[in-house]
């Protein structure tokens, strides 16, 4: 049965005409069954060679095929649900004139006439009117928005959902959550003609970022590049398609050294091919994460809530925010009581006698590192792995509570990590018992950016099939998953990791863990709605937050 699951996987893996060779690897595999050996052993160590021919690379993009019927129809779905409002194309040769230019948009808070009084509750809407450079209305949608609802003096903020008409004209859409003061942001991340580029880097160059390893026999060193998939050579390939999960991997072969001398990974470097002037298109303060000024007030006053007014929650209304900010603290709207634990000990009694498993990229690894720097108790063990890459572990001994971090597998933007500790997190989930005093942490997103979005619909798939195995045989495993968050953006940046990539892979991944046991940690929202600016790894006070949610769920109000 596993010889034919490894076979079934790995025909899936791409769209080749040279499916063969993968089936003559499965037919290796199933004779190694046969006499008994190791599969697994197999799968870490015995990596197959093969000639210039490799996936069929469609519009240079690797052919993703889904595991089965239902899961291609879930990925319709999600591309569908995805789909960006058509962007313009862009002239030759380019100008700014006839893009967007916030400091010629404006929006207004409606009704325009004013004189309406806003109560707690109630939805505040506003207008945005987007104006090309030339100070004319822009005729169609596709900007990158961003819209937030905050007084500062209170601590107190809310993001706010933004709507395309698709003829240059937004509406945001504001839940009004405290009395007093309330000012309104619009931020335009991107004009439209930016995201045209930004889908073309895309279809066209999804190997802009590539990875390199090192293999090392002896005194013997050589170094080859690796990527999910490699543009066609005469070079023979490694392949380190993981049997388990399906995951591909490829490393041209070194000229000297087998396949299976593999050593190192790290990533290898970035291609920034923009056309003549496309650079125009990614200024910051000029096009990229500019405030939107108002057409008249930005601030309404906001009177306490009316008489027999229902308690506003978002669960009940789709487009709601899940929380927002009052007095620096995260209040949520799910139904989740946000508890504060601002002392170690608090911390220690709510982790007292668990398991914190945390997996995925760097906005992970920066939630063990802010539990090991607040509970003395909790002491790391020196595993003497680099600070970037881990695994950690740490131990508080006399509370019983042990946590610990490791990256996910590739792709994935670190140096120097030992391939032995490339692990894929559907593969780590399934060696967990699991049970009631374990918590399994997720978070998977940022290196992803620049692939084409079904390689991480595929990916998800295979961690929440993980995740349903885990809550099938172990159903006290508390499971939470963190969301993607906005950053700070430089050209490099946005081309490698623009929010608005970001924001693409937070809706596949909210929507792929929707209907299952797990909790969500509304990172996107909880970056938006705070003061602070935006970053890829959230300032201390955000993350903070974003922990007592954590440990919110791990011993909520009514128990343990």
């Amino acid at each position: 049965m596993k010889a034919r699951a490894c076979k079934e996987r790995m025909v899936r893996i791409c769209c080749s005409k040279y499916a063969a060779i993968s089936l003559f690897l499965v037919m290796f595999v199933f004779i190694l069954v046969l006499f008994n050996m190791d599969v697994l052993e197999f799968q870490h160590e015995v990596i197959t060679t093969f000639p210039a021919p490799r996936p069929h690379l469609q519009h240079h993009i690797c052919c993703f095929q889904p595991w089965s019927p239902e899961d291609a129809l879930e990925e319709r779905f999600l591309l569908d649900s995805i789909a960006w409002p058509e962007t313009p194309s862009l002239p030759v040769p380019l100008s700014l004139e006839q893009t967007t230019d916030p400091a010629h948009s404006t929006f207004t808070i409606l009704p325009e006439e004013g004189g309406r009084q806003w109560h707690v509750g109630d939805q505040l809407e506003v207008m945005i009117k987007t104006y090309d450079f030339k100070g004319h209305p822009k005729k169609s949608g596709g900007d990158v928005l961003l819209a937030r609802l905050h007084n500062q003096v209170l601590g107190a903020g809310v993001a706010g959902q933004v709507l395309d008409h698709l003829n240059g004209s937004y509406s945001a859409v504001f839940f009004l959550l405290w009395e007093g003061s309330a000012q309104v942001e619009v931020t335009l991340v991107h004009p439209s003609e930016a995201v045209t580029v930004l889908q073309r880097l895309t279809r066209e160059q999804p190997d802009r970022v590539h990875f390199k390893s090192v293999f090392r026999s002896g005194s013997v060193s050589e170094t080859t590049t690796c990527n999910v998939f490699l543009r066609p050579t005469q070079q023979p390939l490694c392949n380190y398609t993981d049997l388990h999960t399906g995951d591909p991997w490829f490393c041209y072969k070194p000229k000297k050294l087998s396949c299976d001398t593999r050593i190192k990974h790290s990533m290898g470097g970035f291609n920034q091919k923009l056309k003549a002037k496309e650079e125009m298109l990614f200024k910051s303060g000029v096009n990229m994460k500019v405030s939107i000024k108002a057409s008249g007030s930005a601030n309404v006053n906001v009177l306490p809530k009316m008489k027999g007014q229902p308690e506003v929650k978002s669960s009940s209304v789709k487009s709601g925010p899940s929380g927002y900010y009052y007095q620096d603290v995260w209040r949520a709207l799910d139904g989740t009581t946000v508890r504060q634990f601002n002392t170690s000990s608090a911390i220690s009694q709510c982790l007292k006698g668990k398991v914190v498993h945390l997996y995925g990229d760097s906005t992970i690894r920066q939630w063990f590192e802010h539990l090991n720097a607040a509970l003395p108790g909790l002491k790391e063990f020196k595993l003497h792995n680099l600070k970037q890459v881990g695994p950690f572990m740490a131990l508080d001994y006399a509370n019983n509570i042990l946590v610990t971090y490791r990256c996910h597998g590739p792709p994935i933007r670190f140096s120097n990590v030992p391939t032995n500790e490339l692990r894929y997190i559907a593969n780590e989930l399934d060696d967990l018992v699991g049970g009631i005093n374990t918590v399994v942490v997720l978070g998977i997103w940022s290196h992803f950016s620049t692939f084409p979005i079904e390689l991480y619909i595929w990916r998800l798939q295979s961690i929440r099939r993980a995740v349903v195995r885990l809550l099938d045989r172990a159903p006290g495993t508390l499971v939470i998953i963190r969301t993607a968050n906005l950053k700070a953006l430089s050209l490099y940046e946005t081309l490698t990791n623009s929010d608005w990539y970001s924001l693409q892979r937070d809706k596949v991944l909210r929507a792929m863990f929707k209907g299952l046991n797990v909790h969500l940690v509304d990172a996107w929202e909880m970056v938006l709605a705070h003061h602070l600016p935006h970053s890829l790894h959230p300032q201390p006070p955000i993350i903070k937050n974003m922990i007592d949610v954590l440990l919110s769920h791990i011993c909520p109000k009514n128990g343990s």
